[in-house]
């Protein structure tokens, strides 16, 4: 086989790419399926989409997204159009020929890239003969009543077919990877290697199903991870099929990857084969050009929440809404795996310090959790109603007070207070307090809802603190989010953004990210620390928490899939040399591309008061604490010089060592 040429740095984030003499990069193809390319089901969709550029960037017209379609979704996200390239344009043809129904074209998200979506009902006619043919391999029996299987029978024998036709266009040149993104499109890597196309196979697991299904059930998950019976719990779930076509996948692949330190240990225990890679999710990050645009963006967002305030407890605020604090928790009503259980509770114990150290600080929480309703809150509307009624009701009659006040004026007179409101006015303001009841269709978090009129990026924007203490969290979007928003947040070590959190900045809670230990500690003990985190950031001055909020939004770049790309690429990169070995090879000298870097501890005196009991508060929102040393231009400026991307660690053409090769932080 032809040797590579060289690498050279060509790639969005200073990561090497690869040409080969004999072999034209434009030859070299890269295909992601997911059964949620452009159909939004969970999370995936998500790290699919936002990943999309960067990707797009490195591998340019050769990167093709694979997925099942669906006209509403295609008729909204997909400009129709035929592929430029020869080999894939053959492919869709032939299965176009064979009966199969085929669409591509660009996904309209940042980036563009192509996707190839099959339509499943063209090829239901094919599900039984399918279904026998991978158990003839595979020894795995899909029962009819379980459609969802069914369909990831028929959407992975169609990307196996179409990957077939594509190597053949190749003529078994090592020149394609393929990732597959979990159990759903898991076949199609399956009869890939069992038919042992030349293709390079990537599996990545999100979370486990097995993993999902017991933290559900309440079970005692990560003290008793290495003694469960895994045949016999998937079995007495009803999910031994689908546990076996995840196990089988994350076994045939060349590499084998997940998103997190923490569901790598899962994965290791519950489908028996320890993650090659870890691959983070991210985020595309968009920093505002004046640097503290952000919190301007949270004083704006702040002061709408505290209107829906006002008409919330309308006959009964009385808290001064400028010394109250916003706290939330989002996601899936999971009660137990999202931790709403130990929120709650702690919550309980939080009121308890608020009172006995007699802070002046009110906390107004919200739970932002998608649940079956019918309707809106009546009382809740009630309040919205009664606050604009009287917001209109006191604009009124200050227009009639001004008027008359100047015409008092006009005349030399000296205003006679008692006056100045008549019989009217004092019916118009009686009418307000006494508002009637109003009733809507219900929405959630967005900008036309008429309880809180916010989409929810805004919402989060406008919070002080978002608390997600989770049991059960393969990665976590909901704390990242905050994160790259400048908010602060609580998560725990048995989630994945904890762990790579933990595993990046040397003192986490100093740049506002509170990680709760629920793996080495008791419920009661982790309850303890999630309350003393949430009692020492109610103790924090105005200024303090402006400082933190700096801090937190500087490690965005953490999260920007500019840097957490190289994952991804590592893997690939895996993949190649672990396939076509006399081809491809990773220097085993260099340390692997995914070892990161860790924030240093701030220099300045941190912005979190002590977590330990005072007998008084600590100190007021007015207080600036003038003698902390800060600087913030210098001290951002040293963590930017700490944003360094580590040493690369590339497929190596024979013959040739790391030396010859070019690398860029």
């Amino acid at each position: 086989m032809p040797l590579l040429r060289s690498l050279s740095v060509t790639s969005l984030s200073g990561l090497p790419f690869w040409e080969d003499e004999s072999l034209p990069v434009e030859d070299l193809m890269f295909f992601e399926i997911s059964w949620e390319v452009t159909n939004k089901v969970g999370g995936i969709y998500t790290v699919i989409q936002t990943k999309a550029k960067v990707t797009a960037d490195e591998w340019g017209e050769n990167y093709v997204l694979i997925g099942p379609y669906y006209e509403h979704n295609v008729k909204t996200q997909v400009e129709v159009c035929e592929p430029n390239n020869a080999a894939i344009k053959r492919a869709i043809d032939s299965m176009k020929y064979q009966g199969f129904q085929v669409c591509f074209g660009r996904w309209l998200i940042e980036g563009n890239p192509y996707v190839l979506l099959f339509d499943i009902s063209s090829a239901a006619w094919n599900l039984d003969k399918w279904k026998g043919e991978f158990w003839d391999t595979c020894h795995i029996g899909i029962p009819h009543y379980d459609s969802e299987s069914n369909d990831a029978v028929i959407f992975g024998s169609l990307t196996a077919l179409f990957l077939k036709e594509v190597v053949d266009q190749f003529h078994d040149k090592p020149n394609i990877i393929a990732q597959f993104h979990e159990w759903q499109a898991g076949v199609g890597l399956v009869l890939s290697r069992i038919q042992k196309y030349p293709i390079a196979t990537i599996f990545t697991t999100h979370a486990t199903l097995l993993g999902r299904y017991l933290c559900a059930g309440n079970a005692d998950f990560y003290n008793l991870l290495d003694k469960f019976n895994v045949d016999k719990e998937a079995g007495e779930r009803q999910i031994y099929h689908r546990y076996c076509m995840e196990r089988a996948s994350a076994h045939c692949a060349h590499v084998f990857t997940t998103v997190s330190a923490i569901t790598a240990v899962e994965a290791e225990n519950m489908i028996k084969r320890k993650p090659d890679v870890i691959t983070p999710n991210g985020l595309n990050i968009k920093k505002f050009s004046a640097m503290h645009e952000f919190q301007n963006l949270h004083a704006l967002y702040k002061s709408r929440i505290q209107e829906f305030i006002r008409g919330h407890f309308y006959g009964h605020l009385d808290f001064n809404l400028e010394k109250t604090l916003f706290f939330f928790i989002a996601g899936r009503y999971e009660f137990t795996n999202k931790g709403v259980d130990l929120f709650i509770e702690a919550l309980s114990r939080l009121n308890f310090l608020l009172r006995v150290h007699k802070c002046d600080v009110t906390v107004v929480v919200f739970f932002i959790m998608p649940a079956k309703t019918h309707n809106f809150n009546v009382e809740t509307l009630k309040g919205q109603a009664v606050r604009k009624q009287l917001w209109d009701t006191a604009h009124l009659v200050k227009e009639k007070f001004g008027k008359r006040l100047y015409e008092a004026l006009l005349k030399g007179e000296t205003p006679d207070m008692n006056k100045f409101f008549d019989r009217d006015d004092l019916t118009i303001m009686k009418r307000a307090i006494y508002a009637t009841q109003i009733v809507f269709h219900p929405e959630f978090l967005s900008s036309t809802s008429p309880l809180l009129p916010m989409d929810y990026e805004e919402f989060v924007r406008g919070c002080h603190l978002g608390v997600f203490p989770s049991y059960y969290e393969p990665w976590g979007y909901t704390p990242a989010e905050c994160t790259v928003m400048g908010i602060p947040s609580v998560t725990t070590n048995l989630s994945g953004f904890g762990c790579f959190m933990q595993e990046h900045v040397a003192d986490p809670t100093a740049y506002g990210i509170y990680i709760v230990d629920r793996r080495f500690r008791s419920l009661d003990e982790s309850c303890n620390q999630l309350t003393q985190f949430m009692f020492g950031f109610c103790k924090q001055s105005r200024r303090q928490r402006i400082i933190q909020r700096n801090r937190t939004e500087r490690l965005s770049e953490l999260l920007d899939w500019r840097y957490l790309a190289r994952y991804y690429m590592y893997a690939r990169h895996l993949a190649l040399s672990k396939t076509f070995p006399e081809k491809f090879q990773m220097d085993p000298i260099i340390p692997p591309l995914t070892e990161g870097f860790k924030y240093p501890r701030p220099a300045s005196v941190p912005p979190s008061p002590s977590v330990s009991l005072h007998s008084s508060p600590h100190q007021s929102d007015e207080e600036d604490n003038d003698d902390e040393r800060y600087d913030e231009d210098e001290e951002a400026e040293k963590d930017r010089r700490n944003i360094k991307a580590p040493a690369f660690s590339g497929p190596v053409p024979i013959g040739k060592s790391q030396s010859d090769l070019e690398y860029q932080n």
